[in-house]
């Protein structure tokens, strides 16, 4: 298991080395997302778009303030929120 593991964390760094250098069918890079801009459109405040989407407050300053980026799954909500924050907020205020 640890070699597998081993040859998947170099297969990784060999794709990212490769885009670097210019290869662009080598690894990918998520455009950058702006979440002040997608809390904006909702009209909320920081704290008011932290409760209502259940996400602690200093992460979202943090994408704001790009001092770091949102995960996958976070990126996926971000992206709904953007689309149909009602519906959103509707349905995460449900779980």
């Amino acid at each position: 298991m640890a070699k597998r593991a081993f040859n998947m964390m170099m297969a990784g760094l060999e794709d990212a080395i490769a885009h670097a250098k210019g290869e662009p069918d080598r690894g990918q890079l998520a455009a950058p997302l702006d979440v002040a801009a997608i809390r904006k459109r909702t009209g909320k405040t920081q704290d008011q778009f932290a409760r209502a989407y259940r996400l602690p407050v200093g992460t979202l300053r943090d994408w704001e303030q790009r001092r770091s980026q949102p995960d996958a799954p976070a990126r996926i909500l971000l992206s709904l929120i953007g689309a149909e924050p009602e519906t959103i907020e509707r349905l995460v205020q449900r779980v």
